[in-house]
């Protein structure tokens, strides 16, 4: 069901009562599944429903000067295209990495569901900040910092998104990216993508067989990465080890 993950997205981030949890678990969805590159929206097409990840890896992307740039990757309890509410046309393709399943949601039901809950208006509202700040890291990411801390705060940051969401086992986790999406999200080529993973597999930081991906020294690669999870906003366990987050169930906050 789409709204198991997209509700331990928002208990991650932010309270929801368990009247607006009964609200989410009551949308009318269409489920839909894709292949590996298959596109869910065209840049430019005027949409109508949001998307929720219901399982699989999504990325935002379009071609740049003759080379395709991925901008974002989307986990499941994700909403990519939530801005659509407000602003219709697709701004990138978001295309599925790897096989993927979906849940589409009518714009004029999530409308009327917002529109009757000023607590579901905020959580959704603070999840879009949420990933204009992922965005804005990105870019950080991009412009400031050499290949192999790059590439280390790309594994950081989606080691802690998937964890958000439950979706981390000891440090391991399913990664349906080829080294070719990881050089179109890094703004590399694929030969100093394979050699960076190379020389973070040499430290002893990863291990990558097949699509699983494993945090070896998980603290030190976040040192490597200089990562910090500050941005991504996620409610912490009042115990938990620095920079490790877990999901809560906040009590909601009061409108």
């Amino acid at each position: 069901m789409p709204h198991r993950k997209l509700i331990a997205r928002l208990l991650a981030v932010v309270g929801l009562s368990e009247h607006d949890q009964a609200r989410l678990e009551c949308m009318p969805h269409t489920v839909k599944q894709f292949k590996d590159a298959e596109i869910v929206t065209w840049q430019g097409e005027r949409t109508v429903r949001c998307t929720v990840v219901m399982s699989g890896f999504l990325s935002s992307q379009r071609v740049v000067s003759g080379r395709n740039q991925i901008s974002s990757f989307y986990v499941p309890g994700d909403v990519p295209d939530l801005q659509t509410l407000h602003l219709p046309f697709a701004e990138h393709d978001l295309c599925s990495m790897g096989k993927s399943t979906v849940a589409l949601i009518s714009h004029s039901h999530l409308r009327q569901m917002l529109m009757a809950s000023p607590g579901l208006t905020n959580a959704f509202w603070r999840e879009t900040l949420i990933q204009a700040a992922i965005y804005r890291e990105w870019v950080e990411n991009l412009g400031s910092r050499a290949a192999l801390p790059r590439i280390a705060h790309l594994f950081c940051e989606l080691t802690t998104r998937l964890e958000m969401v439950g979706l981390l086992d000891n440090d391991r986790f399913h990664l349906p990216l080829t080294q070719q999406d990881l050089a179109d999200a890094c703004g590399l080529s694929t030969v100093h993508v394979n050699r960076t993973v190379q020389e973070l597999r040499k430290m002893g930081l990863i291990e990558w067989h097949g699509q699983i991906v494993s945090l070896l020294r998980r603290d030190l690669l976040e040192e490597v990465a200089e990562f910090g999870a500050d941005y991504l906003h996620a409610l912490e366990v009042s115990n938990s080890p620095p920079g490790r987050l877990q999901s809560v169930s906040p009590k909601p906050p009061v409108m």
